[in-house]
């Protein structure tokens, strides 16, 4: 079936719309809490063997939706109709992967797999078959026996999917599935949804990375409970009518605030992305004129600037920010100077900054398993240091043993000038630390959380008053101080997760995946305050699974197998790669990269938005052979051309070459 969607906000007409075509029909969906209107009235269909987006920031009601759609809530009033019944009678045909794991740590995989199919009434022949089926799509065939609680995060997720599809339903609803997932599993992951899309499996989605809702058909932009437009990623990016200009020069940073303070109307937004600014602008011959005259007011070296659509990101946030709904940014209340050079211009290879962290030869043995092998980590204050890598590869144990929450089997370990007692009071004092998992406790209200860490971590009582309130403003949060922390939804977690880290103007900063599950506006506002941390003088090493974020640390390594692999800033890191980075789009992208998965490495062949990116080591030599190869397969190439690789694309290739 061919679809040619027309967007008029909240509804989508196909041409070949019938009710035979229709999976699931939405209409004017209601969800009360008390006296909060969770979901106000939404209205959208889904068809057969579609993938359908549901994007939006945290607290938007996409959380909500998806319980009342998988019929384990009731609606306060409106209608679903899944196939032709009620959500709550259709439950046998939906498979729900909820936002956390519905697995059971204490069994091994197989004997979750057969726990799920006896609820979900799987004969044993047809679980044998499935079993098969679906453990070799996710790559865990060779893991039966294997206890979940021993699996990384991406083999989690992937199992996870293996349950929610072994009663093979007609309706997927996957709430936010990749968050926590390395990016090598993410793009496994994505790669299996859209062969099951192919199949005619009808697929919804809730995802905070906006790359990965370019690979749906259809997209629907929800918050404050109302769905505001649904389109193709296409349909969505040419209604927001702006420009991208990707904007290259020596000193982003202040090419940054002159194109941010002294904007004229035409420029409407300006993001730093690594060895670029993304330049939203309403005309793009003017936006480019007037960003090289900006910049050389300021005596700054002509810039390259290049002419691209806006992302799916770029609508997002710009929708968020015409709702008014953009975080307003609060300038953290400082009490005290910093001593240890206080600007990121300050680094020079005469006199850079002092080292806050330095860990030389760092290993850690758990029986006989060596989970770190001697790792190496300088990170100077005022840096921000990546420390990124795929699940299991050893980063969470190295942060844990570099704050001194883990005894190292062996190397030597330097803290805030300590080599001695990590542990010691004055030491914890200065450090800062935001766990993988949430450090806030559930049954605290945000008040009583932020009270507790204060004392904790030794800010001054008469402080205490002007840092929680920061936090809750910075948060969002005002006048909801007293909620508790287990009802708010994981991005606002995070956020006050991450201000109660910084209450006491640490001079060491340690962030195990801060903005895991954040919405892009929010992921901004996190960015932006860890900037300014860093700016005033703090180390800070962080590790992230959204590689576009980590293209702002100053330097980063990447972690395989608990050893180093790569090391340097994000655009050596790039420029190191061997190979060319070519993309592809073509009649059929979903058989064109089946097939080519069949000749090639399949890591080196990735849906990406509306096309493929294809690493060839050789590619004068490969790409006449690519060409012949889809010819002959009646697939035909409606575009070609070498990129440079982005931070993921160097990441995926670094971390499988590693384990050849």
């Amino acid at each position: 079936m061919t679809k040619q969607a027309v967007t008029n906000t909240s509804n989508i007409y196909y041409s070949k719309d019938s009710e035979s075509t229709r999976a699931i029909i939405v209409r004017d969906l209601h969800k009360h809490y008390g006296q909060l209107a969770a979901v106000r009235g939404i209205d959208f269909t889904v068809y057969k063997g579609e993938m359908f987006g549901l994007i939006g920031p945290d607290g938007a009601g996409k959380t909500t939706t998806f319980h009342i759609l998988g019929g384990v809530m009731e609606a306060t009033a409106g209608e679903v109709q899944i196939f032709g019944q009620p959500a709550r009678d259709a439950r046998l045909n939906i498979g729900y992967l909820t936002q956390q794991f519905s697995l059971y740590l204490d069994l091994s995989i197989d004997e979750n797999l057969r726990y799920t199919a006896g609820l979900r009434q799987v004969p044993d022949d047809l679980l044998g078959e499935r079993r098969q089926k679906y453990l070799q799509l996710m790559s865990l065939e060779k893991f039966g026996d294997r206890l979940v609680g021993q699996l990384s995060g991406g083999m989690k997720q992937k199992l996870a999917l293996c349950c929610a599809l072994v009663s093979q339903p007609k309706v997927l609803l996957l709430d936010e599935p990749t968050t926590g997932v390395d990016p090598v599993s993410r793009r496994e992951f994505w790669d299996v949804l859209a062969e099951l899309s192919a199949e005619g499996m009808t697929i919804i989605v809730a995802t905070p990375y906006l790359d990965e809702a370019e690979r749906c058909d259809r997209v629907a932009l929800m918050y404050s409970g109302q769905i505001h437009e649904i389109g193709t990623p296409a349909q969505l990016r040419a209604n927001l009518g702006l420009h991208r200009l990707e904007v290259r020069t020596s000193n982003l940073e202040i090419a940054e605030q002159v194109l941010s303070n002294n904007a004229p109307a035409n420029i409407v937004d300006v993001q730093t992305f690594g060895d670029r600014l993304d330049v939203l602008v309403q005309d793009a011959t003017v936006g480019e004129t007037q960003v090289r005259e900006l910049l050389q007011q300021q005596q700054l070296s002509s810039p390259e600037i290049e002419q691209n659509e806006p992302t799916l990101e770029n609508v997002f946030v710009t929708r968020l920010r015409q709702q008014g709904s953009a975080p307003e940014f609060f300038a953290f209340p400082r009490s005290r100077k910093r001593g240890h050079g206080s600007n990121l211009s300050s680094f020079s290879p005469l006199s850079p900054p002092s080292l806050a962290i330095s860990a030389h030869n760092l290993s850690r043995v758990f029986g006989k398993f060596q989970a770190v092998k001697n790792v190496n980590v300088e990170v100077r204050y005022g840096e921000i240091f990546g420390l990124l890598g795929a699940n299991g590869a050893g980063k969470t144990t190295t942060i844990k043993m570099l704050c001194g929450l883990l005894e190292a089997s062996g190397g030597e370990i330097s803290l805030g000038g300590e080599t001695g007692n990590l542990r010691s009071p004055q030491l914890r004092r200065r450090i800062g630390y935001m766990s993988q998992k949430f450090t806030l406790y559930d049954d605290l209200t945000i008040l009583e959380n932020l009270e507790f860490y204060s004392g904790v971590y030794g800010v001054p009582r008469k402080l205490r008053r002007e840092k929680i309130d920061w936090v809750i403003a910075t948060c969002g949060l005002k006048g909801q101080e007293k909620m508790l922390t287990g009802q708010l939804p994981g991005g606002w977690k995070q956020r006050v997760a991450f201000g109660a880290s910084v209450m006491h103007e640490p001079d060491i900063l340690f962030l195990d995946e801060p903005t895991s599950g954040v919405d892009p506006l929010a992921r901004r506002q996190f960015w932006k305050l860890i900037n300014d941390f860093a700016r005033n003088g703090t180390a800070i090493l962080v590790t992230t699974h959204y590689l576009e974020e980590a293209e702002q640390c100053n330097r980063m390594s990447f972690m395989v197998a608990g050893e180093t692999v790569a090391e340097g800033s994000p655009s050596s890191i790039k420029d190191s790669q061997p190979g060319q980075l070519i993309e592809i789009v073509a009649n059929n992208n979903q058989a064109t990269s089946k097939l080519l998965k069949q000749h090639l490495d399949s890591w080196r062949v990735s849906i990406f938005a509306n096309g493929l990116h294809i690493v060839l080591d050789h590619p004068d030599v490969e790409l006449p052979e690519i060409r012949q190869l889809l010819h002959s397969a009646n697939l035909s190439i409606e575009s070609l051309r070498p990129i440079p690789f982005s931070l993921e694309d160097a990441f995926i290739g670094i971390v499988q070459r590693a384990q050849i």
